[in-house]
């Protein structure tokens, strides 16, 4: 994002968590749960974000490449630039069934869903 302003480097993840989700188009996309962090090398293996639902009850959460993301600090949102649609489709799990974490199989196909390359292949 282009601005007369500088961008911080650094936000802390609780500062992230809740914040609200859009995408370029204006769409609420839902608002980030929780920030999935790889234990190996201290990066931020996805975001993950709800969507769905009624006032927090019967959302869908979605694990979301964290390159997928885009922060606006000034507006306090983050943008993911996906069609609703393309959320609505996407794989996703229940708050009481969360993905098995212990291989990253199962997010390859997140990556790939979203078009970005795995960072632990680069």
């Amino acid at each position: 994002m282009s601005s007369d302003f500088e961008v911080p480097r650094f936000l802390s993840a609780s500062t992230i968590n809740g914040t609200p989700v859009e995408n370029r188009r204006g769409e609420h996309l839902g608002k980030i749960e929780e920030l999935m962090i790889d234990l190996n090398n201290g990066l931020v293996n996805y975001a993950v974000l709800s969507f769905g639902g009624f006032l927090g009850m019967g959302d869908k959460l979605f694990a979301i490449p964290f390159d997928a993301l885009d922060f606006d600090t000034v507006n306090e949102k983050v943008i993911l630039d996906v069609d609703k649609e393309i959320l609505e489709n996407a794989p996703g799990f229940d708050k009481e069934h969360w993905p098995d974490t212990t291989e990253h199989a199962w997010l390859v196909d997140v990556y790939d869903y979203y078009g970005y390359q795995p960072y632990w292949n680069y």
